[in-house]
């Protein structure tokens, strides 16, 4: 069984390092992982979009995916860049905060929606908020476990940036706790997407 994840933000707003950690989370999990990174020179308030197969085994996945399971939103601004290549009965998780007026019209797409820019705030760190986000997308979908997305998380923060381990792990563990686990069971088989 194979998983996708398409991820979409503007620079700057961490969708890259989450992307990073759940595909590094996956790999210490043991699944076999293809890790596809799309960002404009710009990166700050640019397009920022990741793409994220896992599986069992090893991956049959072409570079791009053409019907993605699921989807990582952290700003609408670029939503229509992988809108396309996402299957019907897609798991869309959205970043309230700023997709209020996303529409998502995947058809028979499960949307669940995560305020994560608010709750990164109210933690105090509002550049935590895609790690929040991603706290959210883990336990919705089980995808990952939790305590894997941590220690992906722990690896992936550069030496320079130590100080701020807590506060993301911190923003992990609330995005966690703001949606149902495993409403939307990636490795339940009979959550399958249409193709």
């Amino acid at each position: 069984m194979e998983r996708e994840v398409l991820c979409t933000g503007v620079g700057g707003q961490g969708v890259q390092i989450a992307s990073r950690t759940l595909a590094t989370a996956a790999l210490d999990e043991g699944r076999h992982v293809m890790l596809v990174p799309r960002y404009g020179g710009g990166m700050r308030g640019g397009m920022t979009n990741a793409e994220i197969t896992i599986g069992d085994l090893a991956l049959r996945a072409l570079p791009v995916a053409t019907s993605a399971w699921s989807a990582y939103v952290m700003d609408p601004s670029y939503w229509s860049t992988i809108r396309p290549n996402l299957a019907d009965g897609a798991v869309v998780v959205v970043n309230s905060s700023l997709c209020s007026a996303l529409t998502v019209d995947v058809p028979a797409a499960t949307v669940f929606e995560a305020a994560a820019s608010e709750v990164a705030a109210d933690l105090g760190n509002p550049m935590s908020a895609g790690f929040v986000l991603l706290g959210a997308f883990v336990a919705v979908t089980g995808l990952v476990g939790v305590e894997s997305a941590v220690g992906a998380m722990r690896q992936l923060v550069p030496a320079y940036r130590t100080q701020h381990l807590e506060a993301n792990e911190r923003a992990i563990r609330a995005g966690a706790g703001l949606l149902p686990a495993a409403a939307a069971s990636a490795w339940d088989p009979d959550r399958s997407v249409v193709a």
